[in-house]
């Protein structure tokens, strides 16, 4: 029973004698994890060969998060409350481990480490060794859906759970260092998204204990008037649980923790019988705590408990040092471990009823396992919104409008599901998406002006000018079992570049454990891209998130440049159907040619890469020159060369080839989209020049063909940082990658043309040069470049 019902106090000291006995179980559990090697028990006094020879791991941090456990499995069972665990301090992997394994979520993922002796002695081994399992808080984990390597993320992550998840609790543990990263600083405005009605809650735990590696924590160090200032003009209503006695902060937070629970049932109870409107203030939580809680106090004569020296390891020198080994044997045995476990290691009942059942166990909840919960996305046919296409470059079209119109088909055909969300940093409509607001808003829990637009209080379109927000809100609603996509300038989305790499290791390792189930793959729309930038200039011109991106594993990682509007429709569809991988397209919103007829553009979306034999000239025979593309730019300057090489050398062979799937380049060892040599060389000949132009930074292609027979003969054009605000046709003149230079470089590699083609590239050269001329000063295109198309 809660303790805020009026039970007799007999009841209510038993009941923190439970939450305390539970806590000192969880508290000696992560201590064996950093120390002991073997005597799990202590069965026998403790001796230097039952110590790791590699002292690691965080034991700072770590009382703390089992205080919260402990007690949120009070509530949670009290209450019958559908409840998550996500914590912030990175390193607090012992704490997750050590509490998945009293409540036996931990042996259920891994039978192998059962609640006895043998699997205490196992998870002690594993942890931070060698063959065994991280320090952190990572997939490995049952219950996590965040990963503890890099810190900044777990607000956001706990919010994105939340949403659409109207029973669900997010309780968040946030690291007072933690707390001064530039992601969590926003996140805690994320509070300003949640609809008290549709989504779940968050509690937010702000854990104070007063240090980070060496160097106190700043909220851990400001006035508490200014603490209290700053949570209340985030939107909060703090509570403040501090001290360091266990029986009066046990009392203390389970007080605190009954009446925010009460608050956040209240606030929803209000909101979804319609008697509220206006966006609630949220109630939180904030810890203080020593750090290094009921750890040593002093070693070697300088305090540890409640100092940056707990952070780590407070006893260093244990197998050297016999003092030391005395310590950690009277430190582990205050926790009274015989009191806790049987004869044969297993929890003593009192623990195993103190945390919650089945499901409701915070290591066992099916949102922390979102592939649990992952249902289909009910997908309409992508081919109702192709643009119709009468001949190979007859027409032009928005490739991220149609987008938007089958996004918008996308979030209706879901609505009841709502499973679906759009997210982007105040983009849509820039990026061209804003069909999707014929079917929903954006959602915002603020105030709403008259003059605002398409701002509701339940939207499936959350925008914030935040790319950390969004990586963080996609991912927590991902790793929940639901879906979404990530529009974002193209230059902007390297501002994510290490949540994207923590997310792709989460894939990685999720994939190799069985018990993980697949999740919705997590895209990116990356669009008002490098080539199109005519306002914005040399700031806005960065198409290196490809490159960042191929440096991860292939079994997780697909990049999509689709040449058109069709193509790119095709490939949206089979995007939103993948699991458990990142996929990045590529795509303009600007008026680009329509290559391909939607069969045809299906066909290509699934080759990945493939000859357009209605472009080239090599009539079934050996090509005397390959002219390849990748991306929608590079593509039209491609074909507008091979236009002028038909029509000034109609003897020579031409061969186009667009490749949409950047990964069917690699070799088919390396990837599984990958081309075997014998494919790759049918496809761009063993010994004929390449002249291949690329969206991004050319030698990204030369690293993914350098293995290949021809690769001496593949001569690539792409981005050289070359920038500024300037027209279309000039950003690829000032990088090379305009026509007239891709026909020099033809008439450059093909030997067999000889001097007489000198004339013709003396034009080409010409070309440039007036065209230098014409934009500076009409500020515009050449004429026949700006309303250049396809003459056959």
């Amino acid at each position: 029973m809660s303790l805020d019902t009026g039970s007799d106090s007999r009841r209510q000291n038993d009941e923190i004698r439970r939450i305390d006995a539970y806590w000192r179980a969880a508290n000696y559990l992560s201590v064996g994890q950093i120390y002991l090697l073997d005597n799990p028990l202590l069965r026998e006094p403790l001796r230097r060969e039952h110590i790791k020879p590699r002292l690691l791991g965080h034991w700072g941090t770590t009382p703390g998060l089992n205080f919260v456990y402990a007690h949120l499995n009070r509530v949670i069972r009290g209450r019958d409350l559908d409840a998550m665990y996500v914590i912030g301090p990175g390193h607090g992997g012992p704490a997750m481990l050590a509490n998945t394994w009293l409540e036996g979520s931990y042996s259920e993922a891994y039978p192998e480490v059962p609640r006895d002796e043998q699997g205490m002695r196992t998870l002690f081994r594993q942890f931070s060794f060698p063959g065994g399992v991280p320090s952190h808080v990572a997939p490995e984990v049952p219950g996590s859906i965040h990963e503890g390597g890099e810190l900044g993320y777990s607000l956001a992550h706990a919010y994105g759970a939340a949403f659409d998840n109207p029973d669900l609790l997010v309780a968040c543990v946030v690291g007072d260092g933690e707390a001064e990263t530039g992601p969590l600083a926003t996140s805690w405005h994320a509070n300003k998204f949640l609809d008290p009605v549709h989504d779940g809650a968050v509690l937010p735990i702000l854990h104070l204990n007063g240090y980070k590696i060496a160097n106190p924590a700043v909220l851990a160090r400001i006035p508490q008037e200014e603490l209290d200032s700053l949570l209340r003009g985030y939107g909060y209503r703090p509570r403040y649980v501090t001290g360091s006695d266990p029986a009066t902060m046990h009392r203390a937070m389970a007080e605190a923790l009954d009446a925010t629970i009460t608050d956040i049932r209240r606030i929803q109870d209000e909101a979804r019988s319609g008697g509220r409107t206006e966006r609630p203030s949220w109630p939180m939580l904030v810890l203080r705590t020593p750090k290094g809680w009921t750890g040593p106090s002093i070693v070697d004569g300088v305090p540890v408990e409640g100092t940056w020296r707990a952070h780590q390891v407070p006893l260093a020198a244990v197998r050297e040092n016999p003092e030391h080994l005395a310590m950690l044997e009277e430190w582990l045995r205050s926790y009274r471990p015989r009191e806790l476990f049987d004869d044969d290691g297993r929890p003593v009942p009192e623990l195993t009823a103190t945390a919650p059942h089945g499901d409701r166990r915070m290591g066992a909840n099916p949102h922390a396992n979102g592939g649990l919960l992952l249902r289909p996305l009910r997908l309409p046919d992508f081919t109702a919104f192709a643009v119709d296409v009468a001949k190979p470059g007859g027409s032009v079209s928005e490739p991220t409008r149609a987008l938007g119109r089958y996004l918008s088909e996308v979030i209706r055909a879901n609505a009841d599901a709502r499973n679906f969300r759009l997210f982007g940093p105040d983009e849509t409509a820039s990026n061209r998406l804003d069909a999707v607001y014929e079917t929903t808003g954006k959602q915002w829990e603020g105030e709403i002006l008259d003059v605002d637009e398409h701002l509701v209080r339940d939207g499936r379109v959350v925008e914030v000018l935040s790319e950390h927000l969004c990586q963080g809100w996609l991912e927590g609603y991902l790793l929940t079992g639901r879906h979404g996509l990530f529009s974002c300038y193209e230059a902007f989305i390297h501002v994510v570049d290490s949540m994207f790499n923590q997310h792709a290791k989460w894939l990685k390792t999720s994939k190799r454990l069985p018990w993980r189930r697949p999740v919705a793959s997590l895209n990116y729309l990356l669009t008002s891209h490098v080539w199109r930038q005519d306002h914005n200039g040399f700031s806005h011109q960065d198409p290196g998130f490809i490159d960042h991106v191929m440096n991860k594993k292939a079994e997780v990682i697909r990049v999509y440049l689709p040449p058109d509007t069709n193509t790119l429709l095709s490939v949206a569809d089979h995007c939103l159907r993948s699991r458990d991988y990142v996929n990045v397209i590529v795509a303009g919103k600007n008026e680009s040619p329509d290559w391909l007829p939607m069969p045809q553009a299906v066909l290509h979306a699934a080759r990945g890469a493939g000859i357009w034999e209605w472009a080239g000239t090599e009539d079934g025979g050996q090509p005397d020159v390959v002219l390849a593309c990748a991306g929608d730019s590079p593509t039209l300057e491609v074909m507008a060369a091979t236009a002028i090489l038909r029509q000034e050398l109609p003897e020579l062979r031409t061969r186009v080839v667009n490749v949409v799937d950047l990964m069917r380049l690699q070799p088919a060892g390396e990837h599984p989209h990958g081309m075997s040599d014998r494919e790759f060389d049918a496809l761009f000949t063993t010994d004929r020049p390449v002249i291949f132009a690329y969206h991004g930074y050319p030698w990204l292609i030369h690293r993914l063909t350098y293995r290949r027979t021809n690769h001496d003969n593949i001569h690539v054009r792409g981005y050289k940082e070359e920038g500024t605000t300037t027209t279309p046709f000039d950003m690829r003149v000032l990088n090379d990658v305009d026509r007239f230079q891709l026909v020099v470089d033809v008439l450059d590699r093909v030997p067999e043309l000889g001097v007489r083609t000198a004339l013709l590239r003396q034009r080409m050269l010409d070309q440039r040069t007036r065209h230098r001329a014409y934009v500076r000063t009409y500020g515009e295109d050449l004429p026949e470049v700006r309303d250049w198309a396809w003459p056959y």
